[in-house]
């Protein structure tokens, strides 16, 4: 339609109409299952996808740390499971900040492009770099490939990955969301 705006699905709420989090966290009652569950459910996606790179860091990690592949995992496995840890957990970055991130930080300081949680980001984004070049460098074989040297390069940024991946989800936790927003509009948030 020719002059039609586009309509956030999300209520607006007013400064004045939203609760102060500082007063709020001594005010609230006690979630019901049923609420907790509503308000929770952004942290259960969120850790869903969180366990996947967990299961894939630790396997990669358990390789390099042993100083050897598990049976029947070829060189050129582990490193095509490698690039794809990259691969997916940079789309999953990219997806929070362009889509996530903004709507959050509308109430939540912790997304806010200045916030911690972003610098995890680009903490994250520095390593992959370093994995993912050097995995590429192995599979063209202008590298040799040492599980030592891999070992360095994930241990650069192991900690702030894994503290990311925890400290996301508690900010995503319902006793977090419901200091900032209702329970309808949880429910309306579609990603």
């Amino acid at each position: 339609m020719a002059g039609a705006t586009a309509v956030n699905p999300m209520p607006v709420l007013s400064e004045a109409s939203r609760p102060d989090p500082k007063l709020v966290a001594q005010e609230l009652p006690t979630l019901s299952a049923s609420d907790f569950r509503v308000y929770n459910k952004l942290a259960v996606m969120m850790d869903a996808y969180h366990n996947r790179f967990r299961q894939t860091w630790n396997m990669l990690y358990s390789v390099c740390q042993e100083g050897q592949r598990t049976a029947g995992l070829s060189i050129r496995s582990f490193i095509q499971t490698g690039l794809q840890f990259c691969h997916h957990l940079h789309i999953h970055h990219t997806i929070e900040e362009r889509h996530i991130f903004p709507e959050l930080a509308e109430r939540m300081d912790c997304f806010k492009d200045d916030d911690e949680l972003i610098h995890q980001h680009e903490q994250i984004a520095v390593g992959l770099e370093k994995f993912q070049a050097y995995l590429q460098e192995c599979q063209s074989s202008s590298r040799e490939f040492r599980l030592g040297e891999l070992k360095t390069i994930l241990d650069s940024f192991g900690t702030v990955l894994w503290t990311h991946l925890d400290q996301e989800v508690k900010m995503l936790g319902a006793e977090n969301m419901r200091k900032y927003w209702t329970k309808q509009e949880i429910m309306s948030m579609e990603w």
